[in-house]
């Protein structure tokens, strides 16, 4: 026996204005890849179809594309080694220091991206070798993305009875590594995942920061598009938009489906 679900008087109004929404945000970029693939981004798929765009594109900024990419995923892994250890003392630490902390850690999210790197320009800009390299730009993503780690991380861990576990996994006779290990850490994955989403994602598109503390050899993505789009006509600025959401959607299709299996499993 099949049952039918009945669709109310809103039913069609608010589908409509979901679907209006949808192309509101998904139109324009759209267009802009379609202009990437285009002969001529004035008369579209009329004009005919190439990669030559593309082919170009990467031949400028293939150096870009793989310094954009290392510097998230070192991001990512200073950001495990900060934002993990640090959201579990959080917890276990509950206290109006441990508060204050939390809210200092949130700082640089709510200080302008400019004015964060105006200064690390100030503390660092003596140090020519470290001024000119990339490890420049990873500190200021760090100092953005950690907050996200944290609090992803420290969302999950709340949520459950970390002190209880642990003492039921010390009376059974599990040292502290073994507890991080076995108790902690599988618990905390979801938000580790949801963490490594965020971070991976704001590190590659992050352009105010990077705008400022980047040298003409340490240009990422975001500032390579900036300039395409100043400098150069618009179909090859557009296919580093191509370029740009072909690097970064399967990333995050990856990481969210690893997000969604962790948090299956943890439910179970």
């Amino acid at each position: 026996m099949t049952t039918t679900t009945r669709r109310g008087p809103l039913y069609w109004p608010q589908m409509a204005f979901t679907i209006a929404v949808c192309a509101f945000l998904i139109l324009p970029v759209a267009l802009s890849m379609l202009a990437g693939v285009s002969l001529n981004w004035q008369r579209g798929p009329a004009g005919g179809l190439t990669l030559q765009w593309i082919e170009q594109v990467w031949a400028l900024y293939a150096e870009t594309v793989a310094r954009s990419l290392a510097v998230a995923l070192a991001c990512l892994a200073c950001d495990l080694a900060l934002g993990v250890p640090l959201a579990y003392v959080l917890v276990r630490r509950q206290s109006r220091w441990t508060r204050l902390v939390e809210e200092l850690i949130m700082l640089p999210v709510a200080v302008p991206g400019l004015a964060t790197a105006l200064a690390l320009i100030i503390l660092y800009g003596g140090l020519h070798d470290f001024r000119n390299s990339s490890a420049f730009i990873l500190v200021g993503h760090v100092l953005f993305t950690l907050p996200f780690m944290v609090r992803s991380v420290l969302a999950v861990l709340s949520a459950i009875d970390v002190p209880t576990l642990e003492e039921g996994a010390a009376s059974l006779g599990a040292g502290p590594f073994r507890r991080l290990a076995t108790v902690v850490l599988p618990n905390a994955r979801p938000g580790i995942l949801a963490g490594s989403l965020m971070v991976v994602t704001l590190s590659i598109g992050e352009f105010n920061m990077t705008w400022m503390l980047h040298t003409p050899l340490t240009k990422t993505l975001p500032v390579g598009l900036a300039d395409a789009y100043a400098s150069m006509r618009m179909e090859i600025a557009s296919a580093y938009t191509v370029v740009f959401l072909l690097m970064i959607v399967p990333a995050l299709i990856l990481l969210q489906l690893a997000a969604a299996s962790a948090s299956r499993r943890s439910k179970s």
